[in-house]
Order: C-alpha cells, then structure tokens, then sequence
C-alpha cells in the first residue's frame, strides 16, 4: 500500500490523470513458490504459506480501497491497480478501477488464472467486465495472460474501450509484441503495467524456485504505452521500479478507424455472432 500511494503520487505530480499500476502489486505476486503443491498432494507447509498469503489479500471494498479512493481524490487521478482480493475462502486476481469523483467504481477479476495460478485463484465471471466512463475516456482491462483470450477481447472492443489497462507480470520479449497487436487490432491505447521483482523483496523463508540470491530478478518489467497505430509512446522500462509517463491524443483513435474497426466494417457481422454471459455465476 505504501509502495502504491508513492508511485500514484509522483505520477500525479508528473501530471497524469490516468494512474495504472501491475497485476497483483498488493497483495502480492508470488513469483515461482510452489505452495508445496504437486500432483495429488499439498504439503503442511504450503498451506501455511497459503494462510499467509491469504492473509496479505484484500476485501473488496475495504480499509485499503477507502485509502486508495481518498487517494485519487485528493490527487484528482484516476488509477487502475492490480490487487489480490480475498472473498470467502476464495482469492482472485483483480484490477480495481478508482475514479476522481467516485472513487472505487468497478472491479475486474481475472477469468481465466493460468497455470500454478489455477490453485491459488478463483475465477472471475461475466458480471465483472466493465468498461468504465471516465471524462475523458473509457476504460476497461484484461489481466495478464487473459489478453491471449480472442473472444474477451472482442467483447471489450465492442463495449468501446479507449485505454486499454493491462496489468501483468509478463517480462517476457513477446510481451511486447501481445501488446502491440491489441493496440492495433482494438485501435485503443494500451497500458500494460509490469512488476519489476526481485528476490530481495521478498520475505527471507519464502524461497521461490529460481534462486536465494538477493540479486536475482524475479520479474524484470517491461511496463509500457502503445498507440492505437501500435507506435510505442513510452519505452519498456527494464532498469528497476520507475514511472512511465505519455500524453496520450485520444483523437488517434478516431484517425485509426480510416482503415480498421474490429467491431464494425471489419468484423463481418454477417458471418460471426459473439455471445457474452454478463450474469454473476
């Protein structure tokens, strides 16, 4: 939490009004621990680990969204963060959206949780899908790994999403190219923002797989700011925790449909029918 109101606060002060910041930054993204999980069995004290994790979760609303909506309205900043959200016994990886003059408006959570992360979160629904009606834009976000999802994002084009807010933690080169693509193929703006992790910043007995040196880096960034022509406006950030910053024209978007609009003149509604279940399950 101290970590996020020192990066919204000196974004704000570099005069953003649009605040985005990585999947799980509270809450926690626990890079390469197994929770002592392997096929068939769970182990003492993996689930101890869970309890703790469990515990550094938050609920939705709660102390830490109160502290957050105050934030953003004192700064006059919208911010879309990544949290880990704790409701009954389940977890689920979630991005909140916190407006100026509403503060907490709506909550995303991950659909599909890929991987290991299938045995720590939940899954999201339909329900909680929002493209979000800000002064000056719409808003909407797909979570990590969910951007590879073909049809949610055809169905956050066609809800008119003008930034696009991606919080991950992909460091990976292709990464950059996933997000390039989205940027052209919705002709929105993209936001992915990455953690940058390293073991050091973790708790001294949690021992993630790839190493105990205090130097290795668990997650190396690459948060970055693309045009809906797919031009990069901000460049990757490797070096270590920073703030991005880009004046975005959200004119570009208007200028981007000459040719290409994926939920009109080239979706060929003719042919193909999306159905999306938008009901709490």
């Amino acid at each position: 939490m101290a970590k996020a109101e020192h990066f919204i606060r000196e974004a704000a002060s570099g005069g953003a009004r649009l605040v985005v910041l990585p999947e799980a930054f509270i809450g926690g993204y626990p890079k390469g621990v197994d929770f002592g999980v392997t096929v068939g069995s769970r182990s003492p004290e993996g689930r101890d680990l869970f309890r703790r994790y469990r515990e550094a979760a938050i609920a939705v609303p709660g102390p830490e969204t109160a502290r957050l909506a105050e934030l953003s309205t004192q700064l006059g900043v919208d911010v879309v963060v990544g949290v880990i959200e704790r409701a009954g016994g389940t977890l689920y990886c979630t991005a909140l959206f916190f407006t100026a003059t509403d503060g907490l408006v709506a909550k995303h959570r991950k659909l599909l949780p890929t991987a290991a992360e299938r045995y720590l979160w939940g899954q999201g629904d339909g329900s909680t899908m929002p493209a979000v009606q800000t002064e000056y834009a719409v808003l909407g976000a797909a979570i990590c790994w969910e951007n590879y999802l073909p049809l949610f994002r055809q169905s956050m084009y066609a809800k008119g999403i003008d930034i696009w807010c991606a919080p991950t933690v992909d460091d990976r080169d292709q990464w950059q190219s996933t997000m390039r693509h989205i940027a052209l193929e919705g002709r929105c703006f993209v936001i992915s923002a990455n953690q940058y992790l390293t073991r050091a910043d973790l708790p001294e007995d949690v021992h993630p797989i790839q190493g105990d040196s205090p130097d290795t880096i668990l997650i190396n960034g690459g948060s970055t700011i693309i045009s809906p022509l797919g031009e990069i406006l901000a460049a990757p950030a490797r070096s270590g925790e920073t703030v991005l910053l880009a004046t975005l024209d959200l004119s570009d978007r208007d200028r981007s449909f000459l040719d290409f609009d994926p939920v009109g003149h080239y979706s060929r509604p003719d042919i193909f029918t999306l159905t999306v279940d938008e009901t709490p399950r």
